[in-house]
């Protein structure tokens, strides 16, 4: 294993995350916080260790698909320990697991949150809350891939280990222009939507905080009440940004580059907004069977939550908790399939559930005729068996953690949709579930150990499942502590 790599990359982290922090301190500074000089502190310590790991630079850059899960793995667990030390320290989150749950919830872009009152932190750490989530959204990674140099096939192993989907694949022959075009059409898109957040008489601490939260498809709400207290115009623009920023990416670079038939043909697309409609169109009808809700109140709860559940945002604008059962199912089931692969929401993803279908639909046609050779085609082209082996493997495994999540939480001893909610929407990083963990409520009420297992989930659900697991492979540690005593030997053989 080539750890030289691992612990450059990491160093790199920890110099971007210093860097980072350094804007909850100007905000601290614009409204005169004390807070601010511990996100001052912690940026300094972020900054001088990330220098220190990468004074050796490694000679060998290249690494494979291994080496490209445990970074990432590592990364998002170092990004997240570091990324919680100010609410530590400001004691605005007194509790190490509560702060560490928080921080991961950002970066993950769950939005989950053990806060009951978002409204008493100081407007730097609400600000860090939701920069987390642009963070997260698209990958720190990924940035980093458009800095540090590699070589060969290197940096392609490390976007397929943070980029989610079934596959992951160039826009263009190098990898490090890829990364500059995605982080592109990230940060304009996140500019247009301050834009129309601004015409709407949004003050812009809110608008920044809201974007953030909006682009990464994270959720976290600066207010008690989350989106509810914003005007209708307001809603209806988040909720549209987030369906878009639901969005495979590789639709807004065919578009960037006026290949205009590729962007409007995509498969996966026309699924998404066909699952988007379905359930708005569900969820619409029965919220009208209510006397006192009207047609443009009833069309705007169920546009706006479709659109953050389906992203894996998380913001509400109501308490859907109170809805029908019906209305409730539909949300659980847009909450498995989530947004696009390559988007920044979460979920199963819609290309993977489509090629699943179409799986079954060839399995059902071999029955009938036997001697028939069929092939699986998405996206106007034939689907690799290892895509499918892959999907299967994935939703399998997605099953065996779910189902150990779920069995792990129910010693906290609380009702069955709460802890089925709780795993449902931190292991498909969507934030707010149903009963104790709804939108009007929060997950403080889960148990120290429960609160570790859905950590877990918020972090495996992010990653895709596998470059978190790996590390829980004992053949990783073998390599490690291989290369850790061929260094100890080189050295005393130097000395």
């Amino acid at each position: 294993m080539n750890g030289s790599i691992i612990r450059y990359i990491l160093g790199q982290i920890l110099k971007a995350e210093g860097v980072l922090m350094l804007l909850p301190c100007i905000v601290a500074l614009i409204y005169r916080e004390p807070q601010g000089w511990y996100y001052l502190m912690v940026a300094a310590l972020c900054f001088l260790l990330g220098t220190l790991s990468g004074l050796h630079k490694p000679t060998n850059h290249i690494f494979y698909l291994k080496e490209g899960c445990v970074a990432t793995a590592l990364s998002w667990i170092t990004l997240s320990f570091f990324g919680c030390l100010p609410f530590l320290l400001t004691e605005e989150i007194p509790s190490f697991t509560d702060a560490i749950f928080e921080t991961v919830s950002g970066f993950t872009t769950t939005g989950a949150s053990i806060l009951g009152d978002v409204e008493a932190l100081s407007h730097c750490s609400n600000l860090w809350r939701c920069l987390t989530h642009w963070i997260g959204g698209m990958g720190i990674l990924v940035f980093i891939l458009a800095i540090i140099p590699m070589s060969g096939g290197s940096p392609i192993n490390l976007m397929r280990a943070e980029s989610p989907g079934p596959s992951v694949g160039k826009l263009v022959p190098k990898i490090k222009s890829t990364a500059r075009i995605l982080y592109l059409i990230y940060f304009i898109m996140t500019i247009i939507e301050m834009i129309f957040l601004l015409a709407g008489h949004v003050s812009l601490f809110d608008t920044l905080c809201i974007s953030f939260g909006t682009a990464g498809t994270g959720g976290f709400g600066i207010k008690n009440d989350s989106m509810a207290g914003y005007s209708t115009y307001v809603q209806w623009i988040v909720g549209i940004f987030m369906i878009l920023f639901g969005v495979n990416f590789n639709a807004y670079y065919y578009l960037l580059f006026r290949k205009f038939k590729k962007a409007f043909t995509m498969e996966e697309v026309r699924y998404y907004f066909l699952i988007i409609f379905a359930a708005v169109s569900i969820i619409f009808s029965e919220l009208l069977k209510s006397p006192n809700t009207t047609i443009g109140t009833a069309l705007t709860q169920a546009f706006f939550q479709v659109a953050s559940l389906t992203t894996s945002t998380g913001y509400s604008s109501v308490d859907f908790n109170q809805w029908t059962q019906t209305a409730k199912t539909m949300l659980l089931l847009i909450m498995f399939v989530g947004a696009c692969a390559g988007s920044t929401g979460g979920g199963i993803k819609v290309s993977r559930i489509a090629i699943l279908f179409k799986t079954v639909r060839k399995e059902l046609g071999s029955y009938i005729h036997p001697k028939s050779v069929k092939k699986i085609n998405f996206e106007e082209r034939p689907v690799e068996h290892e895509v499918v082996r892959s999907i299967n493997v994935f939703f399998i495994t997605f099953m065996i953690v779910f189902s150990v999540s779920f069995f792990a939480i129910s010693f906290n001893g609380k009702d069955l949709v709460t802890n089925f909610t709780a795993v449902l929407t931190t292991i498909n990083n969507m934030g707010p579930g149903l009963a104790e963990v709804g939108p009007a409520s929060n997950f403080s009420v889960m148990s120290t150990f429960s609160k570790w297992v859905l950590i877990f989930d918020m972090l495996a659900g992010r990653l895709e499942l596998f470059p978190l697991l790996i590390l829980f492979h004992p053949a990783i540690w073998r390599d490690v502590f291989s290369q850790v005593s061929k260094e100890v030997k080189k050295r005393k053989m130097n000395h």
